[in-house]
């Protein structure tokens, strides 16, 4: 089988698919952490589809702490209701996909030995948050290649096209992503978040992508690597984000904010899961299946006024 194609789902597995969620194992998963692992779940639940949980633990490979975070996640995780219907899978299991998908690409790679700071100083205006790799290294001769590769080693870039991918989003609407030409392999050896997340969804048959909002811009890079990999592409659902009360991503500064934190005040796990539900509009509308393209509820950023939030 390659590996870059579905695997045999578990024995009575949904013809639908899978939801996910699919935490990296780097600290303890505050309140907008779970809330979009509940959303994901529900929604999964409410169209007909399993539900599993990976670990994306590519940047923490030599991380001696990433097993015992990861298990501190799968419990929190639990204690909200959310847990997989199969066994989890860790991205360190799955690094001879990675490398076979990069060898596929291969006609469609190249070397790159720009740091980020040229970067930043070459590129033009940024497309929102995103700033496009403004193609340095893209037709560099044999000569040049040769020189920078004596000064340091080079990353892998796909030559994209310099596109536009318009998608649907169920909570967000229609969308837009800018494509430039992407890493997928970094200049360390190690390979790229969205080379490996198009990977492990098509290898896990899962057909519905619940995630928070900050990650709307990688979209079109994985669809663009989705099509060259004839690989399905699955529905996009993206969660308003969960703000502090200054209008900021919220952050472990912001007090208690993870289930530990908030058992020392007295708020239960039930309590916490109780009202990020209500947050995300409760177990019918918008969650449900009949919710389409709805702006409301799970789509719309969350503020985050401390505990009292929950009640």
């Amino acid at each position: 089988m390659s590996a870059t194609q579905p695997a045999p789902g578990p024995a009575g597995s949904p013809t639908a698919g899978y939801g996910r969620f699919a935490p990296s194992p780097s600290g303890r998963l505050h309140v907008g952490n779970l809330r979009t692992a509940l959303a994901a779940r529900q929604l999964a639940e409410a169209t007909g589809r399993g539900f599993l949980v990976r670990m994306e633990d590519l940047d923490q490979l030599r991380s001696a702490d990433a097993e015992t975070i990861g298990a501190g996640q799968l419990a929190d995780l639990a204690a909200i209701d959310v847990i997989s219907d199969v066994a989890v899978v860790w991205q360190r299991d799955r690094l001879s996909a990675y490398a076979a998908a990069v060898a596929e690409l291969a006609p469609l790679t190249y070397e790159c030995f720009c740091t980020r700071a040229e970067i930043r100083a070459a590129s033009r205006a940024p497309h929102g948050a995103q700033r496009p790799y403004p193609g340095t290294c893209r037709d560099l001769t044999d000569a040049e290649r040769d020189r920078r590769r004596r000064d340091r080693p080079a990353a892998l870039r796909v030559r994209s096209g310099d596109q536009w991918i318009s998608f649907d989003d169920r909570w967000q609407g229609e969308q837009r992503a800018f494509v430039d030409d992407f890493v997928v392999r970094r200049n360390d050896g190690g390979f790229a978040y969205n080379l490996a997340v198009v990977l492990d969804d098509a290898w896990q048959q899962v057909s519905q992508v619940v995630r928070g909002a900050d990650l709307m811009e990688s979209t079109g890079r994985q669809i663009w690597l989705q099509r060259q990999l004839g690989l399905p592409e699955p529905e996009w659902a993206h969660v308003g984000l969960v703000l502090n009360s200054d209008g900021v991503r919220l952050a472990k500064r912001d007090g208690a904010v993870d289930l530990g934190e908030l058992a020392e005040l007295g708020i239960s796990a039930e309590q916490v899961r109780a009202g990020l539900v209500r947050s995300l509009g409760g177990p019918g509308e918008p969650i449900g299946p009949a919710s389409g393209a709805n702006p409301a509820g799970p789509g719309q950023t969350w503020v985050w006024h401390g505990p009292g939030s929950l009640s």
